[in-house]
């Protein structure tokens, strides 16, 4: 069993900033690309950051410049740091996990979702 567990998610005015983190536990021999996505209602999920093990890294281009994405692959662990937030941040944001099992199976795990709102 493998669980992807979000935190770091709220309000915060325009021009501020937040940090998300993702951990990754349970039957876990490695993980590959972890990412982040968001959702806004009405909307479709879309990417927002993905790094992979080899510390290659890509951005939307809307976030580009004031979103850094970053990992710590010894605690299975990603961070997306988030300055400069706009109103149209505002989303539920999801952590993706490209997950290796100890068994030896390769799948993508996803976190459960918090919630970043940005509003004066």
């Amino acid at each position: 069993q493998v669980q992807l567990v979000e935190s770091g998610g709220g309000l915060v005015r325009p021009g501020g900033s937040l940090r998300l983190s993702c951990a990754a536990s349970g039957s876990i021999f490695t993980v590959n690309g972890m990412g982040w996505y968001r959702q806004a209602p009405g909307k479709e999920r879309e990417l927002v950051a993905r790094i992979t093990s080899g510390f290659n890294i890509n951005y939307a281009d809307s976030v580009k410049g004031r979103f850094t994405i970053s990992r710590d692959n010894a605690k299975n662990t990603v961070y997306l740091q988030m300055n400069s937030l706009k109103p149209e941040d505002t989303a539920v944001y999801y952590c993706n996990g490209e997950v290796v099992t100890l068994s030896g199976r390769r799948m993508d795990y996803w976190g459960q979702g918090t919630q970043v709102t940005v509003s004066s």
